[in-house]
């Protein structure tokens, strides 16, 4: 028989407005009948006179339900809270205390921290420092086979918690909050974090707690940031949850991952900051490109040349881009390179017909400099390679036409964008998609789709062998190569009956021309793209 899910309320900043939070529950209850617990963050106590509190501790009123809320974050507040581990302070009303693990008869177990945070030594009754997070950590995260936990309270947001989800509206997460509770909540995995102290509601998109394909499957986080109670916005203060304690699930029901989760906001390069420093802002990642600093200017105007037209008053030294060991057909410097079938130069990038396309308009994005694969380049490179991705989208779908984009980063030695444009009227999106799948199961090759919010440089470190395709929907199927790989995979698949009919196509050397029906397919190329190519405009 499946457990019952505890139902739940979690609170905002109740700032001393005791009735109007309890009527409130108390119509809850009555239209939905009785909640388990009500767990308050934020500022409990507020400015107001002491008065409506007298009520409630004297025991002339209660509150309808068994409320557990955190301590102070001020020092006006600090006298509400005689005793740092905790205490009754009225009948129903429950202080947790400064930080500790709070574990229900049901195995609900709430990790809270009350205050806000402090770097200095020795900290006032209203904040929390980095000792304080760190035996919070130890006293879980010690423990063989953590998991997480279901529930963390704080009263100040995590910093970062925006990065890669949803808008959090006016509050900058980069700048407010604490890198102290972005640190707890990495170590801790909750299955839900509540916060307030901002003012306002803000249900972040759940993140995932693991690497894809380099951890096992984790369960997601919410994060949830609560109003002040009575606020005159009207701005959600209160929020209604059910949920099975985590030691009580099946494993594989508790690992399942929302549609809409995102990648963990606190992580960067896969490790966090160490306790005790602020933690640094991740580089930001988006659903729809790979990796790459989302603060950065984007979309500067560049000259024929590649070059930009304005220059900044300190402009940065460019990296040099790494060089082959040898002769390489695509560093663009290499007397190798075919020049007649380049039809735009970015910056990084260029983008060039391919030799021996599987249509007339088959094109690679390729780097400038040498780098083998996508997950070596830098962030600037893979900026001007998702823009390039872009516009090539807006560009054949003007022209009826859907792209898909493969790589494959073995036996290669510079890396190589496949870029090849399907007709819309030849089949959909997830035709394509099952065709891979299809002839992936037929050859025996594991093929992956990689969630939304997830990038390949997650999953592949440099120098790891692999293939990869990407759709027109930002759906994304990927292989490690651990042995063996047929070069001509993609194009055969692309070829094939189930897409563009042209089987005889599907290795590239059966389909040269000659260098001048090549340097005539990649003017007409240049003149219809034209329009669209931003390394053009002024």
């Amino acid at each position: 028989m499946a457990q019952k899910p505890l139902r739940l309320l979690a609170c905002g900043d109740v700032e001393g407005k005791f009735d109007i939070l309890f009527n409130r529950v108390r119509a809850i209850q009555k239209k939905s009948g009785n909640f388990d617990l009500l767990l308050c963050v934020g500022n409990f106590f507020g400015s107001t006179p002491d008065a409506e509190w007298e009520e409630y501790k004297t025991g002339i009123k209660k509150a309808p339900i068994q409320t557990y809320v955190l301590g102070a974050n001020n020092q006006e507040t600090v006298k509400y809270f005689q005793d740092a581990d905790g205490c009754e302070l009225a009948e129903n009303i429950t202080y947790l205390g400064r930080k500790g693990i709070f574990t229900g008869s049901s195995g609900l177990q709430i990790v809270y921290l009350s205050g806000t945070e402090s770097l200095n030594e020795p900290v006032p009754g209203y904040n929390f420092s980095p000792k304080d997070v760190s035996s919070l950590r130890t006293m879980l995260c010690t423990i063989s086979q953590f998991k997480g936990v279901d529930i963390l309270l704080t009263s100040p947001w995590p910093k970062y918690v925006g990065n890669f989800g949803n808008s959090s509206g006016e509050v900058d997460t980069k700048k407010c909050g604490s890198a102290l509770v972005s640190s707890l909540a990495m170590g801790l995995k909750p299955r839900y974090h509540f916060a307030a102290l901002e003012k306002t509601y803000y249900e972040r998109l759940p993140y995932r707690n693991h690497i894809v394909l380099q951890e096992n499957a984790q369960h997601a986080t919410r994060f949830i940031a609560l109003a002040n109670v009575g606020n005159p916005e009207k701005k959600k203060y209160l929020y209604a949850f059910s949920i099975v304690p985590m030691k009580l699930m099946d494993a594989a029901e508790l690992v399942k991952q929302p549609p809409d989760v995102t990648e963990n906001p606190y992580r960067k390069s896969g490790q966090e900051a160490s306790i005790g420093k602020q933690i640094p802002a991740p580089v930001e990642e988006s659903a729809c490109q790979f990796f790459f600093d989302l603060n950065e200017k984007q979309g500067r105007k560049r000259s024929s040349t590649g070059r930009d037209s304005k220059s900044s008053p300190h402009p940065k030294q460019p990296r040099k881009p790494p060089q082959p060991p040898g002769p390489c057909w695509f560093c663009l410097a290499s007397p190798e390179v075919e020049k007649h079938l380049v039809v735009s130069i970015g910056t990084h990038c260029y983008l060039a017909l391919a030799k021996g396309g599987l249509s007339d308009d088959h094109v690679l994005i390729l780097p400038i400099g040498h780098y083998q694969s996508v997950v070596e380049l830098s962030a600037e490179v893979v900026e001007e390679v998702e823009k390039y991705k872009a516009t090539l989208r807006r560009f054949f779908k003007s022209r009826g036409k859907r792209c898909v984009v493969f790589e494959r980063n073995y036996k290669s030695h510079h890396l190589q964008l496949q870029v090849i444009p399907v007709p819309v009227s030849c089949c959909a999106t997830d035709d394509i998609k099952d065709a891979f799948i299809t002839q992936a199961q037929e050859q025996q090759i594991e093929l992956l789709e990689i969630p939304e919010h997830s990038d390949i440089k997650q999953i592949a470190q440099p120098g790891t062998a692999y293939f990869y395709v990407e759709l027109d929907t930002g759906e994304k199927l990927f292989h490690r190569i651990k042995k063996n790989f047929p070069l001509q995979f993609g194009r055969e698949v692309l070829a094939s009956e189930a897409i563009l009919n042209i089987p005889g196509k599907s290795d590239w050397r059966q389909c040269q021309i000659s260098k001048e029906d090549e340097e005539t397919l990649a003017c007409r190329f240049r003149k219809d793209f034209e329009p669209y190519d931003f390394t053009l405009d002024d």
